[in-house]
């Protein structure tokens, strides 16, 4: 259960409790992009049903109903480098950025960016927009 969406790329090995989900496999640097981006939180958001204080309940049987692009190994080094940057220190100009790029693998209009815009619910895990 979260307020927010928070996913974290990992190659500590950091334990975590039982009420987090750890994924493997291939591309998970993108895979972790994906779900921490304006995209997904714009169009899947509501997948996921509200409980009581504002929080969403987070399972896998949810998840399972996502479609990812799959990507390749270069886009994923990408990906990597990205997400360990931003990991290291947070900013709007770098979520940003890769929002962008996620933009354009998915290959997205100009209207259809701008209707999605920037979701940023990293500020205290409240949803704001910069678009409005």
């Amino acid at each position: 259960m979260t307020k927010f969406m928070p996913f974290y790329y990992d190659e500590k090995g950091f334990y975590s409790n039982d009420k987090s989900f750890i994924l493997t496999g291939t591309h998970i640097s993108f895979l972790v992009a994906f779900l921490n981006s304006s995209l997904f939180k714009f169009c899947f958001a509501d997948n996921f049903p509200p409980l009581f204080g504002g929080s969403r309940e987070l399972r896998k049987i949810f998840f399972d109903k996502i479609p990812v692009l799959k990507v390749s190994d270069a886009i994923d080094a990408e990906f990597r480098s990205l997400v360990l940057d931003i990991q290291k220190e947070y900013s709007d100009e770098k979520a940003k950025a890769i929002d962008q790029r996620i933009f354009d693998l998915y290959g997205l209009t100009q209207e259809e960016r701008e209707a999605i815009g920037y979701i940023d619910f990293h500020n205290n895990g409240e949803e704001t927009d910069d678009d409005e």
